[in-house]
């Protein structure tokens, strides 16, 4: 009955398709209200006195106060009277933190291979991860799948209550309705949100994957932007390549969809492919180099299992391992660099496998990017979060919306089909 239903939908016209109530746009930016840079500044620094958050946000003091009691009464702060200072005349000054442990956010990071689902806490921690191979019958039963899967996944979390379900994947997303167009998948306006929500009753955002993994960095990195005006340019590899900016502490997102920079014309006799730089530097292409060079065996194994593998040759001292690895590094480099000097960010990131899973390579990548560049030099940096960057850009597009609203998302989370998710057990 459900495959059936799901076919019907995806029967009409892109065009066609209506806003879904609990499919919420996903919100890849910095806080602009005033409960929301509250509550980042608690995220970020509690315990925290109240007059701390104003000093930290800018905001009244009597503002300040307005917004802590309305996070509390919503259940996402908690005061903390053990760390009150002793002796200070008047209201005792209690610190307050984020209640966490009550609550989670749901995120699925569909890839064209393998799908993440992923738990996350209200700090944007990940509490556990599973993998699941994301399933090529078609969207509507892929779809149907995937959303049994996460609703059984949420079983697990007796103790916590599900607010909100991020979705991160790849090809245009139209995140107002939550449908997708995944070529790789063979999806046309596939409804991704509205299954999930129709399945899960919980609000969902959906993002493309490089859009989430450059909102991981805005609002969970290490670093984040001090200028608001400031300019950064995120690129991905793995097995697909791509791009983010951030403008303005707004991760940007066109409304035609993203980017591409799969065919950006690149040059390697060792990788082959064809002369494009999705078909040269994709895990798939380095592996099938790999397999005429007879590194490794041939098979249909996993791709992540197989990098593993040649990473593994090259570390024990294959040179014809190394040469591969360190030849995709080279390609990375001069693609980073061309895209560098078209846009020339404030600050320019790179993450996914293949810049983390071969950390080697870096030095080759900032060479040939040095090299390639004609502007003057740049700091290239790495992303934060390593091998888990899918699961941080799943993470964050289901945060985003409680952190950009927390009192809203808390409304929502509670609206009156939201219940048939367990709840927490007493």
């Amino acid at each position: 009955m459900r495959t059936t239903t799901l076919t019907s939908r995806l029967s009409g016209h892109p065009t066609a398709a209506r806003s879904h109530p609990r499919v919420v746009a996903p919100s890849l930016q910095l806080p602009d209200s005033a409960g929301a840079a509250v509550f980042a500044a608690v995220r970020q620094h509690g315990p925290i006195a109240r007059e701390a958050i104003a000093g930290a946000t800018s905001l009244s003091v009597a503002t300040v106060n307005r917004q802590v009691s309305a996070l509390l009464q919503a259940g996402l702060l908690l005061e903390r009277a053990d760390l009150a200072t002793s002796g200070a005349i008047g209201r005792p000054r209690r610190p307050v933190v984020v209640n966490h442990e009550p609550f989670l956010a749901l995120g699925l990071h569909i890839g064209a291979k393998t799908t993440s689902i992923v738990a996350t806490d209200l700090l944007g921690r990940t509490l556990d991860v599973v993998e699941t191979p994301t399933p090529a019958n078609g969207a509507a039963p892929a779809l149907a799948s995937l959303a049994a899967s996460a609703r059984r996944y949420l079983t697990r979390w007796q103790k916590r209550r599900p607010l909100w379900v991020g979705v991160a994947t790849g090809g245009a997303v139209d995140g107002t309705t939550g449908y997708v167009d995944h070529p790789r998948l063979g999806w046309t306006a596939a409804p991704v949100g509205p299954v999930l929500a129709d399945e899960l009753r919980l609000p969902v955002s959906v993002a493309s994957h490089v859009d989430a993994m450059a909102g991981a960095e805005l609002l969970l990195g290490v670093r984040r932007p001090t200028v608001t005006g400031s300019t950064s340019l995120y690129i991905y590899a793995r097995e697909t390549v791509g791009y983010a900016l951030v403008i303005g502490g707004r991760v940007h997102s066109p409304t035609s969809g993203p980017g591409t920079i799969a065919g950006l014309p690149v040059s390697s006799e060792l990788l082959g492919g064809s002369g494009q730089l999705e078909s040269t530097v994709s895990d798939e292409a380095v592996l099938a180099a790999a397999r005429r060079l007879r590194i490794l065996p041939d098979g249909n194994g996993a791709a992540s299992a197989a990098v593993t593998g040649l990473v593994r040759e090259a570390r024990a001292g294959d040179e014809r391992a190394t040469a591969l690895l360190t030849e995709r590094a080279r390609v990375l480099g001069e693609a980073v660099a061309l895209l560098r000097d078209v846009l020339n960010p404030d600050d320019l990131v790179v993450g996914g496998q293949g810049f983390t899973e071969y950390p080697e390579g870096m030095a080759e990548v900032e060479r040939a990017f040095t090299q390639r560049s004609v502007l003057a030099g740049r700091t290239l940096r790495v992303t934060a979060f390593g091998n888990r960057v899918q699961e941080a850009g799943a993470g964050t597009v289901s945060l985003g919306g409680l952190y950009a609203d927390p009192v809203g998302a808390m409304r929502r989370s509670r609206g009156p089909v939201a219940r048939a998710v367990p709840e927490a057990s007493a």
